[in-house]
C-alpha cells in the first residue's frame, strides 16, 4: 500500500448474503473493516440491524449507519407501493430489469462509501454485487464498478491527489453455490444475513426472487440454509 493510505477498507454491508461474505474476503485479505450500511427505507429493514449484528460477530472496526430516505423518490417494489413479485421462474428472472431495481441505489451507495474511504484513508471499498444470479440489474455490472471507479478518481481529493480508491467487487462473477461455498470456508455467520425482500416479521417470505435464488444457492452448494422461511 501506499505511503499514508491505511490498512483499512470500507465494505458496503446490506445485512445479506453476499455483502457479508464480501466482508469476510476483505478480513481474509487484511483489512481492518469498516461497515457501511445505508437505511434507504427499504420495506425489508430487518437487514439493517442484521448488519450491526454481522459487524460485532465479524469483529469490524466500526458499523456506520446512514439514512437516506429513497422512499421520496420511489419507482421500486422495495421502497414503494408496488408488490414484490413472488415464484417467478428462473427464465422470467433472467428476463429484464425487475421492479425490485431501486433507481440509483448503489450508484449512493458507492459515492457515501467513497466519501467515508476518504475520510479514513482507506484505499478500497469491498462492494457484494453479483451478476451471476440476478435479473441484469445495470448497477451490479462490472462497467457500473469501473466507471464509479473513475468518477471517484476524477472527483475526490484522495483521487486526484493520487491516492486513487479501489471498488473491489470479489463475488461479481462467482455463482451463487460459489458465494456460499467461500464463505463457509471463511466462517461467515450465514445465520444472521438477510435476504428476502419481503419478510412477514423475522421470517424470510421464500417466494421472492432473492429467496428463491438463495435456496437454489444453498441446495446446490450442499450446505444447510439456517435461515426460517416462511414457506420452504
Amino acid at each position: 500500500m501506499s505511503s499514508g493510505v491505511s490498512q483499512s477498507a470500507v465494505v458496503l454491508a446490506s445485512g445479506g448474503l453476499d455483502s457479508t461474505v464480501a466482508a469476510a474476503v476483505a478480513q481474509r485479505d487484511g483489512y481492518d473493516v469498516y461497515l457501511l450500511t445505508v437505511a434507504y427505507g427499504q420495506r425489508h429493514a430487518i437487514e439493517v440491524e442484521r448488519a450491526g449484528q454481522i459487524g460485532i460477530a465479524l469483529g469490524a472496526r466500526r458499523h456506520l449507519i446512514i439514512t437516506a430516505d429513497l422512499q421520496a423518490i420511489g419507482g421500486s417494489a422495495l421502497t414503494g407501493d408496488f408488490p414484490v413479485p413472488k415464484n417467478r421462474s428462473n427464465g422470467d428472472r433472467q428476463s429484464g430489469i425487475p421492479i425490485t431495481y431501486v433507481p440509483g441505489r448503489n450508484l449512493i451507495f458507492l459515492s457515501l462509501a467513497s466519501a467515508y474511504a476518504e475520510v479514513l484513508r482507506a484505499a478500497v471499498i469491498y462492494f457484494g454485487a453479483n451478476v451471476q444470479d440476478y435479473s441484469g440489474y445495470p448497477d451490479c455490472s462490472l462497467a457500473f464498478i469501473r466507471a464509479a471507479e473513475a468518477a471517484v478518481r476524477i472527483g475526490t481529493k484522495a483521487g486526484v491527489e493520487g491516492r486513487a480508491i479501489e471498488v473491489r467487487a470479489p463475488l461479481l462473477n462467482m455463482t451463487k453455490a460459489a458465494i456460499i461455498r467461500l464463505g463457509t470456508t471463511l466462517n461467515v455467520p450465514f445465520h444472521l444475513t438477510h435476504s428476502c425482500y419481503d419478510p412477514i416479521g423475522s421470517l424470510a417470505c421464500g417466494q421472492c426472487d432473492s429467496c428463491l435464488i438463495r435456496k437454489r444457492g444453498f441446495l446446490e452448494a450442499g450446505v444447510v440454509d439456517p435461515v426460517p422461511y416462511a414457506v420452504r
